[in-house]
């Protein structure tokens, strides 16, 4: 298999022989096994402290009074401790010791990831995605890319390869997130849009919606299936190739 090396204008130059990975077949059930069990052990314990709801000098008035024999307060009859109270503790709450973490083989994570990063050539899973270019897949750039400082050299580059539409839909799928998440720091929910995968890191890149930017020694199953969908629509550039087809 073989792909075309772009320049910064977009114009198509010597063609470059791509690593054996990129005809891995397509996997999406390894795929979604390997981006949900990243995420998992990502998550983090959380759970109330032990004696929550418990630190209370309620006891029952015990029997012969006409009222329930619940926990009360003392000196009132204002009902504590017990989960149908106000303020008492929780009947059944999350715990710390839950075990989030789980287990994945390795040869399943390898052809997981193979079978991604072969995705990003198949235009008909990129454009399920959802993403909009035009053009060949996969779009490789010249190391020159690797040398630019600013954002808008980098958005001229991505116009020239006829990717920037894609970026202007992430731009417009920007909405406020629906529930608590958004008073916590994370209020703007984003589309994704390009990843671009280097030899080394163009930060500039950044700044863009939906842009992702990664090394290729730092490359993961998330960044090239986001919620478990493979097929992004993927940048390389030409060391950043290389380097792969080594690995």
């Amino acid at each position: 298999m073989q792909g075309r090396v772009m320049s910064l204008k977009g114009k198509a130059g010597k063609k470059l022989d791509l690593p054996e990975l990129f005809e891995e077949l397509y996997r999406p059930d390894l795929i979604k096994k390997a981006v949900v069990v990243s995420q998992t052990n990502r998550k983090q314990a959380y759970g109330p402290q032990p004696s929550a709801g418990l630190k209370t000098s309620a006891e029952s008035w015990g029997s012969g009074r006409g009222v329930a024999q619940v926990p009360r307060l003392k000196n009132s009859s204002r009902v504590a401790r017990v989960p149908q109270a106000v303020g008492g503790r929780k009947a059944h709450p999350p715990s710390s010791k839950r075990v989030f973490f789980e287990k994945l083989n390795r040869k399943e994570r390898q052809k997981a990831m193979r079978s991604a990063i072969a995705a990003t050539a198949k235009p008909d899973l990129v454009k399920a995605r959802g993403h909009r270019f035009e053009g060949t897949l996969p779009l490789i750039l010249e190391d020159a890319f690797e040398e630019l400082a600013t954002t808008s050299e980098i958005a001229e580059v991505l116009v020239a390869l006829n990717v920037w539409q894609d970026i202007e839909k992430a731009k417009r799928g920007k909405r406020v997130r629906a529930g608590k998440g958004k008073r916590r720091g994370r209020r703007y929910k984003n589309k994704k849009s390009v990843l671009i995968i280097c030899a080394r890191s163009v930060s500039a890149a950044r700044n863009l919606p939906g842009v992702d930017v990664v090394t290729v020694d730092q490359l993961n199953i998330e960044l090239l299936a986001p919620g478990t969908h493979a097929g992004r629509l993927t940048i390389w550039t030409q060391s950043a190739i290389n380097a792969l087809g080594k690995e």
